[in-house]
């Protein structure tokens, strides 16, 4: 996919979109006629197929206002509190700039914890997953409302980097106030050459990296490195762009200006990478018809489950097996240990009378599993 100007927007299946508070809010409030431009440049990728997700700030910078919070640095009860106010306001904006194209919104709120936590990972994923699936846009924030300094990205070039390898994007495009990584700072350093296309973060990379210019935005050049080392790991292509001006995907779509991070190969391979180097929690052997729809490419169902071995959580790897005892691959299971022997060997239909609830039809489902 990338070429020596870097990946090409128009083969993305799944598209990660990071906008700035500076971007969405200034001095006079919320940048509404910035916002449509952006929603018909979204719409447009919509409807070519690509799968979009936005990463967006904003909720503090509009709430402060409302609150009449002064400038500079909120205390952590301050920015809760706006946060609460503004985010309201950041998911009403989206809705209506999108409504209008036919596409419908969804918000999803995450902290540093959802991604820790397995369970919760898992739980967000899904989520993710099936609205992608649904044709919606879901607009993603950190949750200031209650994160701490304890558990929270800090900025959301970081969330974006990890909702892009969550979800198994093919690029994350960071729209800033600046269009891409420069050897210095351009602002202070005449002989500052920008990089369009960076293969690898080296060290010196790194030394590149300055402060945030913004007054409304947390990340600077540091955090957007921190972003990139996630998303090429993952096997996500990733851009910083400037994105002020109208229809900012369209003009990075069209040769505008960026530096382009270029991915460690494929992110549904990276992910089966990450997967096969998990430590297994337990295993499960299955019968031939179980291994046959398996080497087809199907989801593990529990009417091909035979046995459950060892004891594990919902969202750990275990080890798949076949009637021969011969090891086929390893997965991250979608139910505990307990509930996989009570629902092994019956039809997915039965799971709800089985555990008292509608679980999940797979017991281990094909993009979570790596064969051979």
């Amino acid at each position: 996919m990338a070429t020596v100007s870097g990946p090409v927007l128009a083969q993305a299946k799944r598209l990660v979109i990071k906008i700035g508070s500076a971007l969405l809010v200034d001095a006079g409030g919320l940048r509404e006629d910035w916002l449509r431009s952006l929603a018909a440049d979204v719409a447009g990728l919509r409807a070519r197929g690509t799968g979009v997700v936005i990463v967006s700030s904003g909720s503090i910078a509009l709430g402060r206002r409302v609150l009449g919070l002064p400038a500079g640095t909120l205390s952590l009860e301050q920015s809760q509190a706006a946060a609460a106010v503004g985010q309201i306001r950041l998911a009403r904006a989206y809705e209506a700039a999108l409504g209008p194209h036919g596409v419908t919104t969804a918000q999803v709120l995450v902290t540093l914890e959802d991604t820790a936590d397995r369970r919760r990972y898992l739980n967000s994923r899904a989520t993710l997953e099936t609205l992608l699936s649904l044709g919606t846009v879901p607009i993603v924030n950190e949750n200031d409302t209650v994160a701490t300094d304890e558990i929270r990205f800090g900025d959301n070039d970081r969330l974006a980097a990890q909702i892009a390898v969550t979800i198994g994007a093919d690029q994350l495009i960071l729209l800033s106030d600046v269009d891409g990584l420069y050897t210095a700072n351009p602002k202070t350093d005449a002989d500052a050459r920008h990089l369009p296309v960076i293969d690898h973060i080296t060290p010196e990379i790194e030394a590149m990296a300055g402060d945030p210019v913004s007054g409304l935005s947390k990340g600077g050049m540091k955090t957007k490195l921190l972003a990139a080392k996630v998303a090429v790991a993952g096997g996500c292509a990733m851009a910083i762009a400037e994105g002020s001006v109208d229809h900012p995907v369209a003009a990075l779509e069209n040769g505008g200006r960026c530096s382009w991070f270029l991915p460690e190969g494929d992110p549904h391979v990276a992910r089966k990478r990450w997967i096969a180097a998990m430590k297994p929690r337990g295993e499960l052997f299955v019968d031939a018809g179980a291994v046959a729809a398996l080497q087809s490419g199907k989801s593990l169902l529990p009417a091909g489950v035979t046995k459950i071995v060892g004891r594990f959580g919902r969202g750990e790897p275990v080890t798949i097996a076949g009637p021969d005892r011969a090891v086929l691959g390893k997965g991250l299971v979608r139910y505990t240990a307990e509930e996989a022997r009570q629902i092994a060997g019956h039809r997915s239909g039965e799971i709800e009378e089985i555990l008292g609830y509608p679980g999940r039809a797979a017991l281990i489902h094909r993009d979570d599993m790596v064969l051979g």
